[in-house]
């Protein structure tokens, strides 16, 4: 399953910068665009060489991108302030890039579901009033490599 050495490490660059990106959106609430944009590329490189059919990693990089741009779109203009971050949909463009966009609603699942878990754990949704700050990039990051590897090993 795992024995391909271009599969181990790529899928420990990709565990590693995913490990770095979520300590910097948890201490700085951002992902940078030094470390997003590679990680898209680097998984459109992976699939480009790797896969039979590119097209699926292509959409899923643009699609993911395409979905959170949206919603942090449609949420500013409803209720006037920031949502969810452009490096969001940056992370989520490198989830489509890795997972293909037949990925993308599992990622989002899933990193919406831990997120949620966290939130009730932490005991931070008590007062609807408070302007509550999560970085969602560790639990995109998580639900990337989840994805990732359940595919992989799928293979």
């Amino acid at each position: 399953m795992f024995d391909n050495p271009l599969m181990m490490m790529a899928g420990a660059g990709l565990l590693g910068t995913l490990i770095w990106l979520s300590y910097i959106d948890m201490r700085e609430f951002r992902l940078p665009n030094a470390l997003t944009f590679p990680l898209i590329a680097a998984g459109l490189i992976y699939n480009f060489i790797t896969s039979t059919d590119f097209y699926p990693y292509l959409i899923g990089a643009s699609a993911g991108y395409a979905i959170f741009f949206g919603i942090e779109t449609l949420y500013r203009l409803i209720r006037k302030k920031d949502g969810l971050g452009r490096g969001d949909a940056k992370l989520l463009a490198a989830g489509g890039a890795w997972c293909a966009w037949t990925g993308l609603p599992f990622i989002i699942l899933v990193a919406s579901s831990t997120a949620l878990i966290w939130l009730i754990l932490s005991g931070q949704t008590k007062d609807p009033k408070d302007d509550l700050r999560l970085p969602f990039g560790p639990f995109l990051s998580l639900a990337i490599v989840l994805i990732w590897i359940s595919q992989q090993a799928a293979l």
